[in-house]
């Protein structure tokens, strides 16, 4: 990881190449996903099901007709 011409100060890139960097960090990502379906499956167990809506029970509080 040491640089020639700079060893501890980070290059410089444009906005755009870091966009560039950061998308293909994500398209690996989704194909080590792919590949390896026992590592995504630890993931799914941190989710949560979703909330659904609470009826609007208004009418009943109030007393309206």
């Amino acid at each position: 990881m040491s640089e020639t011409n700079q060893p501890e100060e980070p290059r410089k890139i444009s906005l755009a190449e870091a966009m560039k960097q950061k998308l293909a960090q994500k398209k690996q990502a989704q194909a080590d996903a792919k590949n390896n379906p026992q590592q995504r499956a630890g993931n799914e167990a941190t989710m949560r099901s979703q909330n659904n809506k609470k009826p609007n029970n208004q009418r009943r509080r109030t007393g309206g007709s």
